[in-house]
């Protein structure tokens, strides 16, 4: 077999693409921005200036440095782009029209994939980093407009999540932010109508597990996102025999 280079990539086999926002906040395994969550080799590209409070605020002026970076990701040879913020939904259409690789910057993106399969009366519960700024231009910018299925439950009035991924002290007390994200769970199912949970902030698949284990039900989030559409791209083998 003839392989031939790209001269503009340095390294290869990275098929995912990863955009990161610009912050200060220690990633644990399980986390997005952590490279140990994978089973296979991801590339990373932080873009100057998309802050937390940026990306809170809806901050389009940022919307050429994130074309920018993905464009960088796609000759550098990835095959797929996703991003480590599910408010990175407002740029998703744009980056998607300046790319040809499959885009999917948003956990959010899952929206209408859970919808369709659940029974058509189940809502969909979300619990989120700032529930004030998940605003319906959000869901709108990933396809999904049947705003009335979701319950929202945030954790910006939380104490140790706040500190770690949005007040960025610089450290992170996983098992305090583990109590913070199963209460929130708990609380969401109250509404026994819910029939599936989203995390979406690139932070919370680590603790999906443990919100499975406290709720019974499905729990999609970033990883099982990632994880699919990189099973899309990298195809298994399988033997020709029983």
């Amino acid at each position: 077999m003839l392989f031939h280079v790209n001269k503009q990539q340095t390294s290869y086999g990275e098929d995912i693409g990863i955009l990161l926002l610009d912050t200060e906040t220690p990633f644990i395994q399980g986390d997005v921005g952590n490279a140990k969550s994978y089973t296979y080799p991801v590339r990373y590209k932080v873009v100057k200036g998309l802050t937390v409070a940026a990306i809170f605020a809806h901050d389009t002026n940022l919307t050429a440095a994130i074309v920018d970076a993905a464009k960088e990701l796609e000759r550098e040879g990835v095959k797929a782009i996703t991003g480590d913020c599910g408010f990175m939904a407002l740029f998703q259409q744009q980056v998607k029209a300046a790319v040809t690789v499959p885009v999917f910057l948003s956990s959010l993106t899952q929206l209408p994939f859970i919808s369709q399969i659940l029974r058509d009366h189940y809502k969909i519960g979300i619990i989120t980093a700032n529930a004030t700024a998940l605003t319906s231009d959000l869901f709108t910018a990933v396809g999904f407009t049947d705003i009335e299925k979701l319950v929202i439950k945030g954790l910006d009035d939380t104490k140790y999540f706040y500190e770690a991924a949005i007040a960025e002290v610089g450290t992170l007390d996983s098992d305090r932010i583990s109590e913070e994200v199963v209460a929130a769970s708990k609380q969401l199912v109250e509404d026994k109508r819910i029939g599936a949970i989203l995390l979406e902030c690139s932070l919370l698949p680590v603790y999906g597990f443990a919100v499975h284990q406290a709720t019974g039900l499905p729990i999609f989030d970033f990883l099982t996102m990632i994880d699919y559409v990189q099973s899309s791209i990298v195809k298994r083998t399988f033997p020709d025999s029983y």
